[in-house]
């Protein structure tokens, strides 16, 4: 057996000298911006093609890209077009804060780099849907939408918003008593859990995404009446029984507490200038700064004391 044993690692040894040296994957898509297109007060859509032409990579409902602005900021926004279509890609932005005014500010004919496409909120085949989209959260929804209505599924979409005005890609949704567009403005408050889910097919998976509020509502209340709930939210998750804690930047020298209902990024921010960050909810990997013990720390949501290599 040990004579056995004692071969086969010389073959593994000698195989592996033959195997060509592992190269790093480039994901980087140089794109054009090929149409920009305004779809709602404060909202436009970005229509990118390839730099080189060809097919793009195929991606599923619930897909986002990783898009580079000129600046160099990343900032990741949901695909919203159609997965059957590779010529392009399209995704859309609300005016809100530094980036996505840059991301406004894109002409026809810009080139820019995107990563991806990536999934962080798959869409998971099932006979019955319920699908809750607040403002711009309709983006992920609305090919989640369309594929439910290819396949013959029983769907049904409650779609919020501050008013119409500001609710984009209306025109795009169809569907006979299966749709109700609800703007806050028509009922004076924003909706509760239980009225977005009022309806709902008994069962269904529940797809949401939107501010914080109304996911929270949502999840509450579907745990209540037996729907299991996949969302997405496009802003930071809140932080929830937080501790103080302290994070030591080792090559600095200097060590910064961090108080029970702030990020490490959010301290970091004030005391190292142009740090990295994208996404806030963990899961993009821009933050992820050296630990000295080893590994990596995604100081958007990671917390507890801990020495970084900065």
């Amino acid at each position: 057996m040990a004579g056995a044993v004692a071969v086969y690692r010389r073959l593994a040894v000698a195989g592996g000298k033959r195997r060509p040296p592992v190269r790093a994957v480039d994901r980087n898509l140089p794109m054009v911006v090929a149409a920009v297109t305004a779809e709602a007060e404060g909202v436009v859509s970005l229509r990118l093609v390839p730099a080189a032409g060809g097919l793009l990579p195929r991606w599923r409902p619930g897909a986002h890209l990783d898009l580079g602005l000129p600046s160099g900021l990343v900032r990741q926004y949901s695909l919203c077009g159609d997965p059957g279509d590779r010529t392009h890609y399209r995704i859309a932005v609300r005016r809100i804060g530094e980036a996505s005014a840059e991301a406004h500010a894109l002409r026809e004919g810009t080139k820019i780099t995107v990563r991806g496409p990536r999934n962080a909120f798959p869409f998971v085949a099932s006979g019955r849907y319920q699908f809750i989209a607040g403002g711009i959260g309709i983006t992920p929804i609305l090919p989640m939408v369309r594929a439910a209505a290819a396949a013959g599924a029983d769907w049904r979409l409650v779609y919020t918003g501050r008013d119409l005005a500001s609710m984009p890609f209306l025109g795009e949704l169809a569907g006979p008593g299966r749709v109700w567009i609800r703007p806050d403005t028509e009922y004076g408050i924003p909706a509760s859990g239980a009225e977005l889910l009022d309806g709902a097919p008994p069962g269904a998976p529940v797809y949401a995404c939107g501010p914080v509020p109304m996911l929270t509502g949502i999840r509450l209340d579907a745990a209540l009446e037996g729907h299991p709930v996949f969302f997405e939210r496009f802003s930071t998750p809140p932080i929830v029984g937080g501790r103080p804690y302290r994070v030591e930047l080792r090559r600095s020298g200097v060590t910064v507490d961090v108080p029970p209902d702030r990020s490490t990024l959010d301290v970091l921010r004030e005391t190292v200038p142009g740090i990295a960050y994208s996404c806030r909810q963990g899961f993009c990997g821009t933050c992820e700064v050296p630990a000295v013990t080893g590994g990596a720390v995604r100081i958007c949501v990671d917390r507890g004391d801990v020495a970084l290599d900065l």
